[in-house]
């Protein structure tokens, strides 16, 4: 390939790396994103999110509550650094660091599901007390799925209880991850100093005069610190001899690798996803994070160094198209993320994939088929706007004024479209219906919530038919009570909300054949449709499939779309409880038609009318949302608290011990775990903890589910 840089290009595609910060809830990811910001002299003045102080938490809801709702990007930049010698922050501008730091709380997953799919990198945080936790196995799997290379930062050093190794070995059991350490702690708890360098054999000690960690000195190790380091590295290089071709030659040839060619090989496996290197340190103390945007800038890819983004011609989608890292090349964009600001309008988000793009350029969407204008392009600083005039691959950026765009959309040049693949987002399990206070807010609402929907692919709003009234889908409790405290500060629209409800599913347990008829005689042209099709169940997860298997034009190609499209109705309201049904297979089998009469609803109705049919004969039976719940607790109370989650219908899966605590594991259905926190606090006297997280869905009881039937009548 030739020179992928533009000369107007201020960093070089080499030198640019978009990372991401993701981990469990409280794990510090906000704190260390707000160091490396102050290290790398983006922000003059370190803040705190106990104090509501720092700049990617910069929502109202986020700064009071203390914790990172949507993923906000950033961008810094560093400079190369001596081996040697006590410095301070550092000079010469070399690599451009986009950061984005995303949410912990299961509620807001979706974040981090968008954040990964555009971002190259990924520093995952571990608490250095909890190691792996429920939300963190849920972000690993989530990088793992696009792919993206990480690095482990073992956060929190400094607090009691504090334990590497076992972080290591947790990230190894849990996470199946290939872990060995690169910067090891230099002491714990209240000793933690600093950093042992494992591949430079040297320590790193912070001066305790300075409080905001900028001054530090590289130092000889003690004769215990060398042999740890020593017997580090040896198995540093003994794992990498198994993932890396390189390393493994000098390895069996019993030479000694040099420093470079262990941090080439260290970069080659974590690019290639075979291996974690782990950084030890305390963001919240200031130790070690220089050395971390140190490890990020030598192990983490640039764009050039991952494969190419892979899409498909809209044209024929069996056909895949190559987007190059290239400034020359033709334009390719992907929108991740959209965001209504009170003062720019609706902001988005976007990753540059191939090409350039200059303020005043349009750029194609395969979706809609339709041209747009570019009038703006802006460089984000969290919640702060900079005009920019032009941004090149491998870029992460803003515009303002789109119409018609949605979350995963692609932009690209009309001459070369593609459509690259958008991230996929979790289905809603929870839901509660609200309506305006007042009559000027009736008006206000519907628009408000229509545009919250679209920054927000995991919210769902819908009318309920038969009561006339507005329900809004979440993720949780805690998303939907986000959504209407937004819905009051941000569109001033007052609202009353109802108890939150579970967004149950409808599915089938055998198959079964339907048949549908449209026929409509009331002088004149008539209605004539006519279908016949079967149903089946699929394994969870599927969705709905629909085959059209009509042979001999019984029913006319033409119509089948509208067949389509009724069975597609039709599953919105299963016949249980009028919830939509999920996991079944529709294939359509024979159906006559009239040559008059026959059209396009009465096709897509005798669709409807079909499926409906057959559903009846195929066994339908309620599915509920089940949540993986992890209830950490003194082994006093784990009786207690696990008698109390089978009364909730719950499955104890495992229990762990683990100083002087036990960790209950368990399946449990949504509907029982409301007001869940004020009932493991009661029952610990305010000792124990928990989080939970979708998990699948499951057949409801029978008894349960008349219930709920009846409740719907």
């Amino acid at each position: 390939m030739s020179n992928p840089n533009s000369p107007k290009r201020a960093y070089a595609l080499e030198r640019t790396r978009n990372i991401g910060i993701c981990a469990h809830i409280d794990a510090g990811k906000t704190t260390l994103t707000e160091r490396i910001l102050f290290y790398t002299g983006m922000i003059h003045k370190i803040g705190e999110v106990h104090e509501g102080t720092t700049v990617t938490d910069w929502m109202d809801q986020e700064r009071e509550r203390g914790i990172t709702i949507t993923s906000a990007a950033t961008t810094c930049f560093w400079g190369q650094r001596k081996d040697e010698g006590v410095y301070k922050a550092f000079e010469g501008v070399k690599h451009r660091v986009n950061i984005i730091d995303t949410p912990g709380h299961v509620d807001f997953t979706a974040e981090v599901e968008r954040s990964l799919r555009v971002l190259d990198g990924a520093i995952a945080v571990f608490c250095g007390v909890a190691g792996v936790q429920p939300q963190s196995e849920t972000v690993w799997r989530q990088a793992t799925k696009y792919n993206v290379p990480r690095i482990a930062f073992v956060n929190k050093m400094d607090r009691v209880g504090a334990n590497f190794e076992n972080a290591i070995k947790t990230m190894r059991e849990k996470l199946s991850a290939n872990a060995w350490p690169i910067l090891y702690p230099m002491g714990a708890e209240d000793q933690l100093k600093g950093q042992i360098d494992i591949i430079n054999l040297k320590g790193v000690i912070y001066s305790d005069n300075d409080k905001i960690g900028s001054t530090y000195q590289i130092v000889e190790l003690t004769p215990e610190q060398l042999e740890l380091a020593e017997n580090a590295r040896q198995e540093l290089i003994e794992a990498l001899s198994n993932v890396d071709d390189e390393m493994a030659e000098l390895f069996l040839e019993e030479k000694v690798p040099t420093v470079e060619q262990i941090k080439a090989a260290v970069r080659r496996a974590t690019i290639a996803n075979k291996f974690v290197p782990v950084v030890g340190g305390s963001a919240f103390k200031n130790k070690g994070v220089q050395f971390l945007v140190d490890a990020v800038i030598d192990y983490l890819p640039s764009p050039v160094d991952i494969p190419a983004a892979k899409g498909l011609d809209p044209d024929d989608i069996s056909k895949s198209i190559i987007a190059e890292p290239d400034d020359s090349g033709k334009f390719c964009g992907l929108a991740f993320k959209l965001w209504t600001d009170p003062f720019v309008g609706k902001l988005i988000f976007f990753r540059v994939y191939s090409g350039s793009i200059k303020k005043g350029d349009t750029v194609y969407n395969p979706r809609t088929n339709k041209r747009e204008r570019v009038s703006r392009i802006i460089q984000i600083q969290a919640d702060r706007r900079e005009d920019i005039d032009e941004v090149f691959s491998g870029d992460i950026a803003a515009t303002v004024g789109m119409k018609d765009v949605k979350t995963g959309d692609t932009w690209c040049d009309e001459d070369r479209p593609i459509m690259l693949e958008p991230p996929s987002f979790p289905e809603p399990v929870i839901s509660m219906a609200v309506e305006p206070k007042t009559k000027a807010d009736r008006e206000k609402m519907g628009e408000s919530l229509g545009r919250l929907a679209s920054e927000d692919p995991t919210l769902t709003v819908c009318t309920n038919e038969e009561t006339g009234q507005t329900i809004l889908a979440g993720m949780g409790e805690l998303h939907l009570d986000i959504i209407l405290d937004r819905l009051k500060r941000e569109h001033n629209v007052e609202t009353n909300a109802g108890a939150p409800q579970i967004a149950y599913r409808e599915t089938i347990l055998q198959p079964a054949d339907g048949e549908g008829k449209l026929v409509k005689q009331s002088g004149g042209r008539g209605q004539y449709g006519h279908v016949i099709l079967d149903v089946a169940p699929l394994e969870r997860g599927k969705g709905l499939v629909i085959e059209n298997k009509v042979v001999g034009g019984n029913i006319p190609k033409e119509y089948i779309p509208a067949v389509k499209k009724g069975i597609e109705e039709a599953v919105l309201n299963g016949v249980v409880a009028g919830y939509r049904v999920i996991d079944i297979q529709v294939n359509i089998l024979d159906g006559s038609y009239h040559e008059v009469d026959s059209n396009e609803l009465a096709f897509k109705m005798a669709g409807i009318f079909a499926v409906k049919d057959a559903m009846k004969k195929a066994k339908p039976i309620l599915l509920e949302p089940m949540m993986k719940v992890e209830a950490v607790t003194p082994d006093e109370f784990q009786g207690d608290i696990m008698g109390d989650l089978n009364r909730r219908r719950g499955r104890i899966m495992n229990i762990e011990n683990k100083q002087g605590a036990s960790l209950v594991h368990a399946e449990v259905p949504l509907a029982e775990m409301f007001g869940y926190s004020t009932a493991i606090r009661s029952m610990s006297k305010g000792r124990a903890a928990y989080s939970m997280e979708p998990s699948h869905f499951e057949q409801v009881p029978t008894q349960i589910q008349a219930a709920i039937v009846d409740q719907k009548k």
